[in-house]
């Protein structure tokens, strides 16, 4: 999750905290975008008995800013409310679910779909099925075909999904949080490790996704689909965010909230919070809209992973360690867009309002050979041209962040030579995307996960063991 836990506050509430956004010109469907905000980071499979879900007591929108002003002007927003069949049993399942209204599934979700335009609300949507959680085989024995039912298609020709999605962002997060390390690069680490491969922290969690293709005359200013990649019109900003009522009162029983939705969560480019705001102004962050990011400027000019990283790798970030320049690129990267010329063929420009979006140049094809990099990879279609499901925003941030892009807009600067040996050592992996929307893979299912897989029974004993399973000391 890109922005899993990246703030005190949103930390201790899971159910509003955004982890991921994706913004990408639909591969099987290039008429229209696919948006996609994900919420409820780190999903154990095995999470049982009260599997997760969306919070009924928050309000959920993705918002596209089509003018550059770090406002929205189409806002898509959904609210969730849960329905318990019965309330006698503990259970999430009492049987096979094998269908969305099957008797089987205990407590359903379902949602409301409204599209906000110039301040008015239009509801386009009611009571649409979440599929449950992925429990195991005899649950759900055929998930995919299950999560394929709660795909749903609005009247304004959108496809719609509200659930648990494999989780997509791939990274190494023990490595990363211990002093910002990538294994790979440990040999040239000041502990002089040995290199190593890196360890994919997040291959087998899940996370709930909410996503929607819109086609993209709904989303353009002017109503047109756009053709030309150079058109200024053809650029949208996305960004999703996470909303609770101002005041709370809990009774033993009963819980009664009221007075105006209070923004508590957003997330526009991956990793944005996390390691660009600094810790004291991490929930600030959270409660501002795009246009409020300011503020915020500063910080991306002189970030503090550039300046820890000469630290951290004594003599191999020589030329990065003399750079004292505001940072332009990662400006354009995050804030603004990049104008055109900057990067041949491209442009995702908004103007001069500074604001975190992921901002995607609807009029740029899908690619025929997606390159995991993205833009820094040659593959104009992705990250940081809006964000697909499968880019590796790591290497790219932290390549950025170390100096590779400098040179787009100070043509006297030499990226050191370990920038482009920065990796995970890993990518995503086999059957985590499919090619169909939600474009997410199926998510793992708790009878099926590594921690249990091997598990027997010794029935002579009359008690469960577990290979393997046990303390150590």
């Amino acid at each position: 999750m890109s922005s899993h836990r990246e703030a005190p506050g949103i930390a201790k509430d899971p159910v509003a905290d955004s982890t991921d956004t994706y913004a990408f010109v639909s591969p099987d469907a290039p008429d229209t975008v696919t948006l996609i905000a994900n919420y409820v980071p780190l999903e154990g499979p095995a999470g049982g008995p009260n599997f997760y879900e969306f919070g009924d007591d928050v309000l959920y929108e993705i918002n596209v800013d089509n003018d550059g002003d770090g406002i929205s002007d189409i806002t898509y927003r959904f609210v969730f409310h849960t329905e318990v069949r019965r309330p006698d049993t503990f259970m999430y399942s009492t049987g096979r679910i094998s269908a969305l209204d099957s008797a089987a599934w205990n407590r359903r979700q379902f949602y409301t779909v409204s599209r906000v335009v110039g301040g008015r609300e239009t509801v386009i949507a009611e009571h649409l099925a979440s599929p449950p959680c992925n429990i195991g085989p005899r649950s759900t024995p055929d998930y995919a075909r299950l999560a394929h039912a709660a795909v749903h298609r609005l009247p304004g020709g959108e496809l719609v999904f509200a659930g648990q999605r494999r989780e997509g962002f791939y990274v190494d997060l023990g490595s990363v949080f211990d002093l910002a390390v990538l294994r790979p690069e440990q040999s040239f680490h000041m502990m002089r490790m040995l290199p190593a491969l890196g360890v994919d922290a997040t291959i087998d969690v899940n996370v709930h996704s909410i996503a929607i293709r819109v086609p993209k005359t709904s989303l353009s200013r002017d109503g047109s689909a756009p053709i030309n990649p150079a058109d200024p019109g053809s650029v949208i900003g996305m960004w999703t965010a996470a909303y609770r009522r101002k005041a709370i009162v809990r009774d033993p029983y009963h819980e009664t909230q009221s007075g105006p939705w209070v923004q508590v969560s957003r997330l526009g480019n991956p990793l944005f919070n996390e390691v660009i705001v600094p810790m004291a102004e991490k929930d600030l962050w959270n409660s501002v809209p795009p246009a409020g990011d300011r503020d915020f400027v500063k910080y991306v000019e002189h970030p503090e992973l550039a300046a820890v990283l000469p630290v951290l790798y004594p003599g191999v970030f020589p030329n990065l360690a003399a750079y004292t320049k505001p940072r332009a690129d990662l400006v354009a990267m995050l804030l603004s867009g990049f104008p055109a010329g900057v990067v041949p063929g491209f442009q995702n420009f908004t103007g001069g309002m500074p604001a975190d979006v992921l901002r995607l140049n609807m009029a740029i094809p899908p690619s025929s050979r997606p390159n995991l990099l993205g833009v820094l990879g040659g593959d104009l279609a992705g990250f940081p041209n809006g964000r697909r499901v499968f880019d590796d925003t790591v290497a790219v941030e932290v390549r950025a962040v170390a100096g590779a892009t400098i040179p787009l807009f100070d043509k006297g600067y030499s990226p050191d030579a370990a920038v482009a040996a920065l990796t995970q050592g890993f990518g995503p992996g086999r059957d985590r995307y499919i090619s169909i929307f939600p474009y997410l893979g199926t998510p793992r299912d708790g009878y099926h996960t590594p921690a249990v897989v091997g598990a027997s029974n010794v029935s002579g004993l009359g008690v469960a063991t577990q290979p393997g399973v046990g303390p150590h000391y």
